[in-house]
């Protein structure tokens, strides 16, 4: 696996991955090439990879330093759509996330959460250590459910939440809680967001996702009981929708499109990835 690992380096600015101009869509996972670095001020961060020998290179430019003339800026949720799978444990997709959230934790993590005392790098390790008090702190990652719920009709539910772009509908999603099963955030999530009961619960994939230091836990569940009624706190409107009436849907890349599509092509109970 190690001997695929880009040989380039993923810069990022904010929440953009920043590419020079001539590197096409379909070459941006492989990071840009050290004679494209537009200055040698910028430092090089080799993250390890999640198995085996081998390094990412990524680097993280300050928001406010000029790109050269025709360089651009692709946000990051954009930069997944546009490589147009989901990750499946390790490959270009997951090495981007990968570099994408150590970058933005380091850039969250300068100061120890114990004195304020100002962190450096552990010895061989990812961690950070304050030289004050001896804290350890790792890369944080905060589990999320999201769920595709099919009722008895073999329709979906997709809902509008207040944040999503006018027009485009997804899955039912939320936050694991301290002492809390994923099976029962599913239940509670959607308890809260739409009212309906659930059964028939199942694991079906996850999918690294930094926005900001996510991992999201995918599940199906069939319909129990229940009408509709959204919270109006997050969720706007939720709907059963057919295969042949589906609203705007998120873009390809996010494990949301991926239930989806596995519902809409019927392969919803063939394990992942073995398409």
């Amino acid at each position: 696996m190690s001997s695929n690992i880009p040989q380039g380096v993923y810069l990022f600015q904010g929440n953009t991955l920043v590419v020079p101009g001539d590197i096409p869509d379909s070459l941006i996972h492989e990071g840009i090439p050290d004679n494209y670095i537009p200055t040698s001020s910028i430092t090089i961060l080799d993250i390890p990879v999640n198995e085996g020998p081998g390094v990412i290179k990524s680097a993280d430019l300050p928001t406010d330093m000029p790109l050269p003339a025709e360089w651009r800026g692709i946000p990051m949720r954009q930069a997944l759509s546009l490589m147009d799978v989901m990750v499946d444990g390790n490959g270009p997709m997951g090495w981007l996330l990968r570099a994408y959230h150590i970058v933005q934790w380091r850039r969250e993590s300068v100061f120890c959460g114990s004195c304020g005392g100002r962190n450096e790098a552990a010895a061989n390790s990812l961690a950070r250590r304050c030289p004050v008090c001896g804290r350890q702190e790792f890369p944080r990652i905060s589990p999320a459910i999201i769920v595709i719920i099919i009722n008895d009709e073999d329709k979906v539910l997709l809902a509008h939440n207040k944040q999503f772009t006018p027009g485009v509908y997804s899955l039912i999603a939320g936050f694991n809680e301290p002492g809390e099963t994923l099976e029962a955030t599913v239940v509670r999530e959607v308890r809260e967001e739409v009212s309906l009961e659930l059964h028939d619960i199942r694991y079906v994939a996850s999918q690294p996702w930094p926005f900001p230091n996510s991992l999201m836990l995918g599940f199906s569940a069939r319909y129990a009981a229940g009408a509709i009624k959204v919270d109006g706190a997050e969720i706007e409107d939720a709907r059963w929708f057919t295969r042949d009436m589906l609203p705007e849907l998120p873009g390809n890349g996010s494990v949301s499109r991926y239930l989806i599509n596995r519902w809409r092509e019927g392969t919803m109970g063939v394990p992942p990835w073995s398409k």
